[in-house]
């Protein structure tokens, strides 16, 4: 069928994107990976922001996520799924040359490390810098802009909010619940 051919041209192109700037995924690139007419895709998408949007869908699909049966206790799953699927796209992290910043992460992820070393002491290595890695992801200007910009939340809450997580994390990691352990959203075993 046609439209899957597009569709599936057009998930070849978005997988082969080195980020998620979708600024490639014209009508006309899509109709020539698909080796079909522009008018083509116009028959089956009226615009770009259409044709984007089943794109989506084909890849959440593809992933496994299911968003309108979504609950709390299979979330880890979800995430463990949605990990999985992001590996088969090419990661073109941006290296940053200013050596102030990378001087400052290499530091802040050192400091993680040794505060979750010396809380679990008896923890590895490897545990510790996951744990210390969770505790980073709210250690930057991404999760900020994100819980401010696109959840529309303010400052002050977002805060709060990210210090219950970090209480949570902190209860954890003092309860010796290790990341990863057996049965935990984690393992895939």
């Amino acid at each position: 069928m046609t439209r899957d051919r597009i569709l599936a041209a057009a998930a070849e192109m978005v997988h082969s994107f080195p980020t998620w700037d979708w600024g490639a995924l014209t009508i006309r690139a899509v109709a020539r990976r698909a080796q079909v007419n522009e008018s083509t895709v116009y028959r089956y998408f009226s615009n770009e922001r259409r044709l984007r949007d089943a794109v989506m869908q084909r890849l959440v699909q593809e992933a496994g996520v299911d968003l309108e049966g979504l609950r709390l206790e299979n979330f880890g799953d979800v995430i463990g799924r949605m990990f999985d699927y992001l590996s088969s796209f090419p990661i073109a992290s941006t290296p940053v040359d200013d050596p102030t910043f990378t001087g400052l992460d290499e530091r802040r992820r050192a400091a993680l490390v040794a505060a979750v070393a010396a809380a679990a002491p008896d923890w590895s290595d490897q545990e510790s810098e996951l744990a210390a890695a969770m505790l980073d992801v709210f250690w930057n200007v991404s999760s900020y802009e994100r819980m401010t910009v696109t959840w529309k939340i303010d400052p002050a809450r977002a805060a709060s909010a990210v210090a219950w997580v970090i209480r949570a994390l902190h209860t954890s990691i003092r309860a010796g619940d290790r990341p990863g352990a057996p049965g935990g959203p984690v393992d895939q075993g």
